[in-house]
């Protein structure tokens, strides 16, 4: 099952006036591999049921092989960009642009895990990057448990590490962890047993006491496998604590905020790929005597659209050059990135199918075999809207800034 391919608007409606060189190229040389690697079997990712082994792993290494998962890095173990997390969330969006839940795959390898890799000692980073950027070993980051998500406090939190000799000692659960029927790492947020507050380990985990539970079955993004994480008094040496024992929730949150952003890259280009979907069926079908481009309405909702896309990467990557240029938070852009752009997939997927009609609500048309993504892009925008803090949130975090936390709470 393959969808014809349709012209980028992007391309005659968009210009690079403040975006650097470095971005401008890498999203040139990204665009070549995702439409390499990743676009001929996307559609088959997309309608796959999650398995043990529906992993996509020959998209997942062929964009690997191309550097993308480099992107983040220094040198030694990556190019070394001035704006890294502006390059990194570049590549999510033109991967989105094909496959939202690879792009939530990218997201987890590529923003999540790099930024925790940051507080680990020399020794871990030199072992475990060049794995991760080769593809070679698939990284999983873990916060979610059963009963929290956005609310990670460590009173929340029921998986618990114990101070022992050499480590810790890790039990508990988390639960929707991208990659990690696979992961051979994951980066794990405890509750540290003797502060009541948060620690953040590396965990191995074909380590004894570990297991890995059946793929989750989801609506959407089948790609982006997820399954819980069971930790029965799980051994983790000492040296895999990952910045200071208490602080775990500000090595989290450092990561969430750039995953956040990555997901609002991802929304805008799936934003963009439902908007060139729409304008050539505007273009191509007729009705009523003419093409359904000719009535004003779809005009006008079409060029609001194209505004609000742009609009919506303008906040991604500002929010993304906030952090390469040293804020730490980037707020409030980071919570508007995330909720403007993950808001605006799910719209333009609707009026996209609204535009197809019956063949954009169908997977497949039996007697022609006509088909086109937008049944598969329905199903994976939806999560954008809840996952790396639910949109509501992310609204919450830019009140308290505009409003007050005195006022807000």
């Amino acid at each position: 099952m393959t969808s014809p391919a349709v012209p980028r608007t992007q391309e005659r409606m968009i210009h690079d006036v403040w975006l650097p060189d470095e971005t401008v190229d890498l999203r040139a040389r990204a665009r070549v591999a995702v439409e390499k690697h990743l676009a001929p079997v996307a559609r088959e990712i997309g309608a796959r049921e999650e398995s043990r082994d529906s992993f996509p792993w020959e998209a997942f290494r062929g964009l690997a092989g191309e550097g993308l998962f480099a992107v983040p890095f220094a040198e030694p173990f990556g190019p070394g960009l001035e704006f890294p997390m502006l390059a990194t969330c570049t590549v999510t969006e033109e991967i989105a642009y094909h496959s939202s839940s690879m792009a939530g795959v990218y997201d987890g390898q590529c923003l999540l895990v790099p930024q925790t890799l940051a507080h680990a000692s020399s020794e871990l980073r030199e072992q475990l990057i060049p794995q991760l950027t080769s593809g070679e070993t698939s990284f999983s980051f873990a916060t979610t448990e059963p009963d929290t998500s956005s609310d990670l406090t460590a009173e929340r939190m029921s998986t618990v590490a114990t101070r022992v000799d050499g480590g810790f000692t890790v039990t508990g659960r988390k639960r929707w962890i991208t990659n990690s029927v696979v992961a051979g790492w994951v980066s794990v947020l405890v509750r540290a047993e003797d502060t009541d507050r948060a620690a953040m380990l590396l965990v191995d985990l074909r380590s004894p006491g570990v297991r890995i539970g059946e793929p989750d079955l989801k609506m959407g993004h089948r790609g982006q496998i997820t399954a819980d994480i069971v930790f029965d008094d799980v051994h983790v040496p000492a040296a895999n604590l990952l910045g200071e024992w208490g602080n775990g929730l500000g090595v989290a949150l450092g990561s969430l905020v750039r995953g956040r952003i990555g997901i609002g890259a991802a929304g805008v280009g799936v934003a963009q790929a439902a908007l060139d979907l729409a304008v050539e069926r505007l273009r191509t079908r007729h009705a009523f005597g003419g093409p359904l481009g000719a009535m004003q309405h779809w005009q006008f909702t079409m060029a609001r659209r194209a505004t609000e896309i742009e609009s919506a990467r303008t906040l991604y990557q500002k929010a993304a050059t906030l952090l390469d240029r040293g804020d730490r938070t980037a707020m409030p852009e980071a919570a508007m990135a995330k909720e403007a752009g993950t808001r605006l997939a799910n719209d333009i997927v609707r009026e996209a199918i609204q535009i197809h009609g019956v063949v954009g609500f169908a997977r497949q048309v039996s007697e022609s075999g006509e088909s086109v993504r937008l049944e598969e892009m329905y199903r994976d925008a939806k999560i954008l809207e809840i996952f790396e803090g639910a949109n509501e949130l992310q609204n919450w975090i830019i009140a308290r800034q505009l409003i007050g936390r005195d006022v807000t709470g």
